[in-house]
């Protein structure tokens, strides 16, 4: 069984302190900027070794015992200790148990994970299961997310994953999952807990600044711990990189060829010119159709018109229709300043000649009646914001409904189904925010995450020019892209030891 990969670190550091000043030569901002730098050797495997007579071919022209070491470590750096980056981990080591796999956050790990969902954590959506109609709900990502990348891993393999270890799931109404306990911390716990009793060596702290490539392919890591002046370099057979939105990941996916496309915010609420709306603040509507005009967009996209939950807040309108429309329209926001117009259909469910019927009939029915203290029920509206509405048409809501005048009735029902809001700028969601942008999804391989610029360099998250809406599915392209990563990892460093041991059998024969 492989030990910790801190502990291996620990017990060769005073043994190898005559290799510090052998640094790679080839990237010279590796070298310690303080006395007080000092490097790390490679990791080193536990795995059953071949008989001591018989070099391993792999060995057999190393110059000395630390340059076998370094040859014969299966070692994985997890740059990133998200969603993404843990979950790959765990799948890496579960598939190669003698990988050494080390995830440095330089954060806290899962962070994110803890505050979604209000606390609850949003694990993933269980009314989007089949794949193309699952990649829908990606506004970056859902052309080239609509093939195999959901079949691997999809919401289904998701629940029952940790289902299995030990967190019981629930899937609300509108589809979104949660731990029975609406408790975060069971969906973070569970998955620290796994990657420690694998081995997997958790490095809070500390930052990835960048990383070389030597001459046998193999990477060397710089790794930095912010509250000191102190500096590691670990070498590496692979590399993840799950940094989210952190300009940290950007910095080194462009260090190997990548290029990027400059991240914008994503999921945020819309602040509304109209400062009379504040006080409305708290109003919910169950079900409004909310349309996004832009003026960057010529054509009217299907995306930017939502169907759903809002929420009236202090600064404008949130809620799940909204938080839709700001990721479908986030770049061209993000280029028009977040100006833009907002045209709500608050009874999207009534045809406006429909409703026009109904304001004539209840006025018929309620002619003795006060306007504000007798309005239709068939529309669903709660008396504070019939009163707003009122407001904006000029009608005191003390009047009878027999001195309404027809004209008054007609834009009645033409605002409510057609009521254009001013948004003049964006609101932060709270602090679950996502952003569209990042690596790519061409330079990568969906297959296996795996770069087409560097190989054995992988990317998982939303490093990538992925992001999903509302409702649980950023985290389940991180569960999906970490377990690909994960899985092809695991893969590969498996194959390796098994020709290793099979060379070693053909030469102990011979």
């Amino acid at each position: 069984m492989s030990r910790p990969i801190g502990s291996t670190l620990s017990s060769h550091t005073l043994a190898t302190t005559e290799f510090v000043d052998q640094m790679p030569p080839q990237w010279p901002c590796l070298q310690p900027a303080a006395a007080a730098a000092r490097r790390f050797p490679p990791f080193v495997s536990r795995r059953r070794r071949c008989s001591s007579s018989v070099p391993a071919p792999v060995c057999a022209s190393a110059p000395s015992g630390h340059a076998r070491e370094q040859e014969d470590g299966q070692s994985l750096v997890v740059v990133g200790g998200g969603a993404a980056g843990v979950y790959a981990s765990i799948r890496a080591k579960a598939l190669a148990p003698h990988l050494n796999v080390v995830v440095i956050e330089k954060g806290k790990f899962l962070s994110k994970v803890k505050i979604s969902g209000g606390g609850r954590c949003n694990v993933t959506n269980g009314h989007h299961l089949e794949p193309s109609g699952l990649a829908r709900n990606y506004p970056r990502g859902y052309k080239e997310l609509r093939g195999s990348f959901f079949r691997s891993h999809g919401p289904q393999d998701t629940m029952h994953w940790f289902s299995d270890h030990g967190v019981e799931l629930k899937t609300e109404e509108d589809g979104r999952v949660f731990p029975v306990t609406d408790n975060s911390a069971s969906v973070v716990d569970c998955l620290l807990n796994e990657a420690r009793r694998l081995g997997v060596s958790l490095q809070a702290g500390k930052s990835v600044s960048g990383a070389s490539v030597d001459a046998n392919g193999k990477f060397v890591v710089k790794v930095e711990k912010r509250t000191i002046d102190f500096v590691d370099y670990i070498n590496a057979n692979y590399v993840l990189v799950a940094t989210g939105s952190s300009q940290q990941g950007y910095s080194f996916a462009a260090q190997h060829g990548h290029s990027i496309i400059p991240p914008v915010p994503s999921l945020f609420t819309f602040k509304i010119a109209d400062k009379r709306l504040a006080d409305l603040s708290g109003v919910s509507f169950t079900r409004v159709k909310a349309k996004l005009m832009l003026d960057g967009i010529q054509k009217s996209a299907p995306e930017l018109t939502q169907t759903g939950p809002m929420l009236v807040t202090h600064w404008g309108l949130s809620g799940p229709v909204v938080l839709r429309l700001s990721a479908w329209g986030a770049r061209e926001l993000y280029q028009d300043k977040y100006q833009a117009k907002l045209v709500v259909d608050f009874i999207p469910d009534i045809h406006i000649e429909d409703v026009k019927r109904i304001l004539f009939q209840h006025k018929d029915q309620h002619a003795k009646n006060k306007v504000n203290n007798a309005f239709p029920k068939e529309f669903g509206l709660v008396k504070r914001f019939w009163g707003f509405l009122l407001e904006q048409e000029s009608l005191d809501g003390d009047m009878h409904w027999a001195t309404v005048p027809k004209t008054h009735l007609n834009a009645i029902a033409l605002r409510l189904k057609q009521w254009m809001f001013e948004v003049v700028g964006k609101g932060q969601f709270k602090d679950e925010f996502v952003t569209g942008g990042g690596v790519p999804l061409s330079e990568i391989s969906l297959g296996t995450m795996e770069s087409k610029k560097q190989p054995n360099l992988f990317f998982a998250g939303e490093v990538l020019n992925v992001d999903g809406v509302t409702g649980g599915f950023n985290f389940q392209n991180a569960w999906t892209g970490g377990y690909i990563a994960g899985t092809s990892i695991g893969t590969l460093a498996s194959n390796s030891i098994l020709k290793e041991e099979q060379a070693c059998l053909q030469l102990q024969g011979s």
